[in-house]
């Protein structure tokens, strides 16, 4: 396996700051080497990225475009060392999908920041920002519809009031339409009464119809059957280290699974302090 010099040293670097980030910590915040501290006003798209597919780009374009209305206001994407509801993903190595983001991001908005969390929450990543980076004023949450669905639904909480106004008292919500959901579904969402009193840290993003139905699940099953709405860069890298494909089965029989060879390639590369895996 060639991994070439100039690759291992931003894996490097990349290792460098996840291993600074503790899980089990208070909230913290990073940026990556060369990138913007956080300042001002921020918008934060945070995911699994897993991988970024063109309607991460469209969201974050959309946000863009929020931001430059309501200057000054930096846009970031982050990725938790922490993942809620999503601590099953085993591959690609947590390190390869932010070495792939950084990548879509420099070549697709170049303008957009790149945050590395210790935490999934959103109240403690608001608090992780307010706690990394002090000139940090408001903070907007980027998301779609059904993670709003998630936020205001009373199974997730022993105390759903408390827990809502902890969270809107550091940041405010910016809501783009998935599936079959409008901006008239979270008019109707906000209108009922237990959501009333958070209604006004909440607001509808616009957001193209051709990207509501896109999600990464579908581009790791198939790069290619789902077309246009896989990135070049995303392509390029499942090419490359067939992280999403089964083994290969070789003309004898075995098998040869190249990403488990990129993985222990990496895990010597970096021992004996291996942090690169999911939390």
């Amino acid at each position: 396996m060639y991994i070439s010099p100039q690759s291992i040293r931003r894996l490097q670097q990349v290792h460098g700051v996840l291993s600074r980030l503790n899980p089990e910590a208070e909230p913290e915040a990073r940026t990556l080497p060369g990138r913007m501290q956080p300042q001002a006003n921020v918008i934060v798209l945070t995911g699994s990225f897993n991988p970024p597919t063109t309607a991460h780009i469209a969201l974050l374009k959309e946000a863009q475009l929020y931001a430059r209305a309501h200057q000054p206001m930096y846009l970031y994407a982050a990725i938790s060392k922490k993942i809620v509801n999503k601590e099953h993903v085993e591959r690609p190595l947590l390190i390869d999908r932010i070495i792939l983001l950084e990548d879509v991001l420099r070549r697709r908005i170049p303008h957009a920041g790149l945050l590395l969390f210790n935490r999934g929450l959103y109240v403690e990543q608001a608090q992780a920002l307010r706690r990394s980076f002090p000139h940090v004023q408001k903070i907007y949450f980027l998301m779609g519809f059904d993670k709003i669905l998630q936020i205001l639904d009373p199974r997730y909480y022993e105390d759903r009031n408390e827990a809502l106004q902890a969270l809107f008292q550091q940041a405010e919500l910016l809501v783009a339409p998935r599936g079959s959901a409008s901006h008239n579904d979270l008019t109707a969402l906000l209108q009922q009464t237990e959501n009333q009193p958070y209604a006004r840290y909440i607001h509808a993003l616009p957001f193209g119809p051709q990207y509501r139905e896109v999600s990464s699940t579908h581009v790791r099953k198939d790069e290619y059957l789902y077309g246009d709405n896989t990135l070049q860069e995303v392509r390029a890298f499942m090419r490359h280290t067939r992280a999403y494909k089964p083994p290969l089965l070789l003309p004898d029989g075995t098998e040869l699974n190249e990403y488990e060879n990129r993985v222990k390639y990496l895990t010597q590369l970096f021992a004996p302090k291996n942090e690169m895996s999911e939390t």
